[in-house]
């Protein structure tokens, strides 16, 4: 059965969200590894990685049900963050912008009786729990630490340990 219009359009605007968060981590990267934290710029490339999967995920769905992907421009990212904790607020910010977006389509899926995108998204409410955690954990260390050089160097060497999928 062929996608629903409306549920069609509100994924291909998910694959843009999804493309933007990896553009927003590849230049949260740039900045940390421009202040020489590459554990955190690493941290931040897998993280961007991860998302350009999320959006293939949706990419690929979309086709599977017959559906058109549209691709739209991806809005330029910020490239300047006042410190690390501010990159790590800005990043947990994001990521709850991204769930409510993905809460957003569950809503729609559910009001339009589209029960296979329903089942579908139930994998992305799932991450956006990890993705949250993840990134409230890291600024909860960076808020311990209080920009301690010491303490940002070990928690550094940490998220540079993070593996890719």
């Amino acid at each position: 059965m062929e996608i629903n219009q409306k549920i069609q359009k509100v994924l291909n605007e998910q694959i843009n969200a999804e493309l933007y968060s990896a553009y927003l981590y590849l230049s949260m990267s740039a900045y940390c590894e421009s202040i020489n934290l590459k554990g955190f710029a690493h941290w931040m490339r897998v993280q961007a990685k991860e998302e350009i999967g999320h959006a293939m995920k949706i990419y690929s769905y979309t086709h599977e049900r017959v559906g058109r992907v549209i691709l739209a421009a991806v809005e330029q990212p910020p490239t300047e963050w006042k410190s690390t904790i501010n990159v790590f607020e800005e990043t947990l910010k994001h990521e709850n912008k991204v769930t409510q977006l993905i809460h957003n389509l569950v809503e729609l899926a559910n009001t339009e009786k589209d029960y296979a995108t329903n089942s579908f998204l139930k994998w992305f409410i799932d991450e956006q729990v990890e993705e949250e955690n993840q990134a409230n954990e890291i600024l909860q260390q960076l808020k311990m630490i209080k920009e301690s050089p010491q303490g940002l160097l070990i928690l550094d060497s940490k998220l540079g340990q993070r593996k890719s999928d």
